[in-house]
């Protein structure tokens, strides 16, 4: 909301206690992140802010509702500093409901994934569903879309001039996720966005794993703030003391937090001053079993970091990391009234939550119904593309007969990719997939009838004995992303997703195994957390019952589409060598049968 003379005049009177409060949360003891206390104090709200604190007697009016803490720690509403909210599948409509009884009440987000496959028009209709929800959303504008190199196919391109436009938007709090081999290699998109942020006083917000050394420094010297990924603690030091602001990411995938952690608790505690939390991709799932940061803030503490300075990470640490402390992360005068109450800094259970001033969560539950706004054509789930044949995925060589060898991209983690020579047999010029040696196709298929890409390559490490499995829902461009160990179970699953708007998808033996409808831009649903919990589950099971051992087959495939990050992915362009950034051919070589 703009601020007016009019507006400020009112909220300086209330905080001068000539206006009532609306209500007072009494009787807690306050987690002052700023003094790094603990003390009992009352907190008086007025509108949607914090007005005073302490001994608030004088801002008690007639009408001014009083909201028992008695027994309650109450702590800065908890900031997640680097979401792709689209990765849980939930809408963000869904999302709110399920993380802010956890405590979570801002979250920063590119909101990327919803740019990619329904452009500017499709992110108004989030901004506007954002405004209904209790979850505050600090965009940062994506440095460019697609992320990846070779630039692979969107919906809509994301490019300096857009930057031009958007820095100036109100919504508008930096420059998200700006990757270092954009920065390294000087792309001009990039550039021209990050020159941009520079004019506009705009903070740059990074994605910077293993950068180390001259490569970092380059980086550091296109002015990134932050970053939210690094894979081991010394990492974390180095960047650190080179001036970036870190955010230790534990995601449903990733679970670097314990080893990142090191940098505080083993090399230097004074770093935590300026270390914050993200989760990056969360699954309903892991968020209705353990939390959401809430959950973050508790396995700090349990790797030996204070409560206090743990709550600081949590909360005021990631406001000044992202230049929003002015609006959130403590509970003082002039912040906004984002509040939740806990037993106890040291076991960190949430009870309830305050956002915008208004009670809105309790024993893990919203307070009140929240419903999905009607979606519009703009956000449809519509694939705009052929359906397909078993031939589209069968690897065909100009050799009739013999063995092929074969780079075979290794999952090693969600999204580290290794290199692995295989040898396939060949038969009618086609390389067939070999579950023995866990070698299965994989393809990419662009899905808004821009070219009709598809794409073929060779993966292992999902162990897959027969079928396969598609999704619509694959960051960071969102085609179809499918891979199996038969052609014909590899159609028949995209073909599914085709017909109906979007989704992952289990086959096997020529039949739908399990399904999961995505009908927001074939990516999210308006499903409730526990709804598609359910369906991860089942379509987890049916990932294992066909031989798959991975925790979360469908996102560690998913993330098959990201360049970013060393050493192999598959776009809609071909696969890829994320050293070189190009393209390469998976066949080394031919040996023709004697």
């Amino acid at each position: 909301m703009q601020m007016s003379k009019d507006r400020l005049k009112h909220r300086i009177r209330a905080g001068r206690g000539l206006v009532p409060a609306d209500r007072v949360v009494q009787g807690g003891n306050l987690v002052n992140v700023m003094s790094s206390e603990v003390y009992p104090a009352d907190v008086a709200i007025h509108d949607d802010i914090i007005v005073a604190i302490g001994d608030v007697q004088d801002y008690i009016g007639p009408e001014t509702e009083i909201i028992d803490a008695t027994g309650k720690y109450l702590v800065p509403g908890l900031i997640d500093g680097h979401l792709h909210s689209e990765c849980s599948k939930l809408s963000i409509t869904s999302f709110a409901k399920a993380v802010v009884p956890c405590g979570t009440t801002s979250i920063v987000s590119g909101l990327d994934e919803y740019i990619s496959v329904s452009g500017m028009e499709g992110l108004q209709e989030v901004f506007a569903e954002i405004k209904n929800s209790p979850l505050k959303v600090f965009w940062g504008a994506p440095y460019k879309t697609p992320y990846t190199f070779p630039k692979s196919t969107v919906a809509f391109n994301f490019t300096e001039k857009v930057h031009t436009e958007v820095q100036q938007w109100p919504e508008c709090f930096g420059v998200w996720e700006t990757v270092r081999e954009a920065v390294i290699e000087e792309d001009d998109d990039t550039l021209g966005a990050l020159a941009e942020a520079h004019n506009n006083r705009m903070p740059i917000f990074g994605c910077a794993p293993m950068a180390r050394g001259k490569d970092l420094n380059g980086y550091l010297c296109a002015g990134v703030r932050l970053d939210h990924e690094s894979y081991d603690h010394e990492e974390v030091v180095e960047k650190m003391r080179n001036g970036m602001h870190m955010l230790i990411r534990e995601s449903s995938v990733t679970h670097f937090l314990q080893e990142n952690m090191r940098a505080v608790t083993e090399i230097n505690p004074q770093l935590a001053r300026r270390v914050s939390f993200c989760t990056d991709d969360v699954t309903a799932t892991d968020v209705l079993e353990k939390g959401h940061m809430d959950h973050v803030v508790r396995l700090a503490i349990k790797e030996g970091v204070e409560p206090m300075i743990a709550i600081q990470m949590a909360t005021i640490n990631s406001a000044e990391a992202y230049r929003i402390d002015h609006l959130v992360g403590s509970i003082t005068p002039g912040k906004i009234a984002d509040i939740v109450l806990v037993d106890s800094p040291e076991s960190f259970n949430v009870d309830a939550v305050l956002t915008d001033g208004k009670f809105v969560a309790q024993n893990k539950e919203l307070t009140y119904e929240l419903k999905a706004p009607k979606r519009s054509a703009i956000l449809s789930s519509e694939l705009k593309c052929a359906k397909t044949t078993p031939k589209d995925f069968e690897y065909r060589v100009d050799m009739e007969t013999g063995e092929a060898d074969v780079l075979s991209m290794n999952v090693v983690g969600p999204f580290v990719r290794k290199r692995r020579d295989v040898t396939l047999k060949v038969e009618n010029h086609i390389v067939q997939p070999d579950t023995e040696q866990d070698v299965l196709m994989v393809s990419v298929l662009e899905r808004y009838g821009r070219n009709g890409n598809r794409s073929l390559a060779f993966c292992s490490g999902w162990k897959l004995k027969k079928g396969a499995m598609a999704s619509s829902a694959a960051p960071d461009d969102n085609n179809i992303v499918v891979m199996g160990a038969d052609a014909n179970d590899m159609s028949i699953a995209v073909n599914h997703l085709i017909e109906n708007g979007g989704g992952q998808v289990i086959v096997a033996d020529g039949e739908v195994i399990e399904f999961l409808s995505l009908p927001v831009g074939g990516i999210v649903s308006d499903l409730d957390a526990r709804e598609i919990a359910s369906r991860e589950v089942e379509l987890t099971k049916a990932a294992n019952a066909l031989g798959c051992d991975l925790p979360d087959p469908l996102m560690y495939m998913f993330f098959l589409p990201i360049t970013a990050i060393p050493d192999y992915a598959i776009t809609d362009v071909g696969p890829v060598d994320c050293i070189a950034l190009t393209t390469f051919d998976p066949i080394l070589g031919l040996n023709p049968s004697k």
